[in-house]
């Protein structure tokens, strides 16, 4: 016996994803039943995530620093061996 779920879902969302399985060839329907199997059987793991959002400030310094990277500016060079770089990082004394 099969039952029916309803839930609602952005349209761009199951647009995209219609199209990506229609091109792998398989039906959406497949899928979602495909992700509810795995979610029971503990194959697909659901976890909520909140993404770090980095105040104004840090996020100025933070471009910062990569343009310098890109540019090749305020880097150590690169040492042969450990001794060489103690020695750089007490010429900063």
């Amino acid at each position: 016996m099969t039952s029916q779920v309803i839930f609602k879902v952005d349209r761009k969302l199951k647009e995209q994803a219609l199209k990506k399985a229609r091109k792998e060839g398989i039906a959406f329907a497949s899928v979602l039943k495909l992700a509810t199997k795995a979610y029971v059987s503990g194959a697909l793991e659901v976890r909520l995530v909140a993404q770090p959002k980095l105040n104004a400030k840090t996020r100025r310094e933070l471009l910062g620093i990569s343009k310098e990277i890109r540019q090749g500016k305020n880097l150590s060079p690169a040492f042969e061996n450990a001794t060489d770089a103690i020695a750089y990082l007490k010429s900063f004394r």
